[in-house]
């Protein structure tokens, strides 16, 4: 029986969903450089990540794997050791910000951003881009369309034939 034993830190997951999940979060986290999640996985997280840099700081073959058994993403582990660490290496830590933004409106779990320190926005696109985008997503509208269309008028091809074999004469 499980009485008196203290929940496990992190929703009280169980090991292999924790582990996946910290590992999915850290992907995110180094690919994009910020993302949206709960303060609890944030500060979960948080820890995982500073060691992983501060691990990947030598830049050796055991460092990396080392960071390949915990992390098993080549593109993740290259990121940390070939831009991170070297982008931290004066600094001794405290390598991510949490910056908190409030409740989510479905259930009201509190939302932070966790990003990099030297994390920069980036540029709003100009209005050139942004007609160039709307127009390439236009034609691509189009086409989903003009599939969708040819897929129902195939199933309905489909349809009447099978209607003629099986209609009792």
């Amino acid at each position: 029986m499980r009485h008196r034993i203290k929940k496990q830190s992190f929703g009280g997951r169980k090991q292999g969903p924790k582990k996946a999940l910290l590992r999915g979060l850290v992907n995110s986290l180094v690919e994009h450089g910020r993302i949206k999640t709960t303060v609890t996985k944030a500060k979960f997280m948080r820890r995982h990540v500073e060691k992983a840099i501060t691990q990947g700081k030598p830049g050796t073959v055991h460092a990396r794997r080392t960071l390949m058994s915990k992390f098993p993403n080549k593109n993740t582990v290259d990121t940390i050791v070939n831009d991170l660490s070297v982008r931290f290496k004066d600094r001794p830590g405290g390598y991510t910000r949490l910056i908190k933004i409030g409740p989510r409106p479905g259930d009201m779990a509190d939302m932070a951003y966790i990003e990099f320190v030297d994390y920069q926005l980036p540029e709003p696109k100009s209005e050139e881009t942004v007609a160039a985008i709307d127009k390439i997503e236009v034609k691509r509208q189009k086409a989903l369309a003009k599939a969708r269309k040819a897929k129902k008028k195939n199933i309905r091809q489909m349809q009447n034939k099978s209607r003629k074999i099986n209609r009792p004469k």
